[in-house]
């Protein structure tokens, strides 16, 4: 395998605002529409094996403006299932508990179908994921292949993948719209570029889309 790509989706309305978003489908803003065709100039002399993308709209959207081709929509891509704490802002949640913190206090249980998930519980999943990748590297070549999802779990992967434990993926800050890439150096895990996007003032010009009314 070349490098793991990470890619982080554009922007929606909650990730501009600081709400805690995982299972709420929202679409990207006209700024993150924005943002996700930008990434097609960082991602053009690449040679891509495979691109896993995240259910959610944003992804798949992220994913769609990006140019990246016959994406595999992979469930364990989703983002950390924030519980009672969906759709809240830091902020909000301190009020009543002054010193929460996402990376060691996890978050309040939500509803059945939505329980919430522990700092080991989404290591566990992103130590899938990447057992996944691992496979697909043996049939890749020297190809890249790249996840398209949401900057917490995206964070808390990293650090798996460094061999870090969930909570350290707080180190790993992560932009809207942000590519990243991962890879070894001496056969050792290293951070090969973080948290890259172009400037707003060298957008691609947005083109008419057939497929919005």
């Amino acid at each position: 395998m070349g490098e793991l790509i990470l890619i982080r989706h554009g922007e929606t309305e909650w990730s501009r605002n600081g709400q805690h978003t995982s299972h709420t489908d929202l679409p990207l803003t006209p700024l993150g529409e924005r943002q996700a065709r930008a990434l097609a100039p960082l991602l053009a002399d690449r040679d891509i094996a495979l691109t896993l993308v995240s259910p959610s709209v944003r992804a798949r959207r992220t994913a769609e403006l990006a140019g990246l081709a016959a994406p595999r929509i992979t469930p364990e891509l989703r983002e950390w299932d924030y519980g009672g704490y969906e759709g809240i802002t830091t902020d909000e949640i301190r009020r009543t508990r002054p010193d929460w913190n996402l990376w060691t206090d996890g978050v309040a249980a939500g509803p059945q179908a939505h329980p919430g998930e522990t700092p080991v519980e989404v290591g566990e999943r992103a130590d899938r994921v990447l057992a996944e990748v691992r496979e697909a590297a043996g049939r890749a070549g020297d190809e890249d292949i790249v996840l398209v999802a949401h900057s917490h779990f995206l964070r808390v992967l990293t650090a798996r993948y460094l061999g870090l434990s969930p909570a350290e993926g707080t180190l790993f800050q992560l932009a809207t719209g942000a590519v990243s890439r991962l890879g070894t150096e001496h056969g050792n895990p290293v951070i090969t570029a973080w948290n890259v996007s172009l400037p707003e003032s060298l957008f691609p010009t947005a083109v008419p889309d057939a497929s919005q009314p």
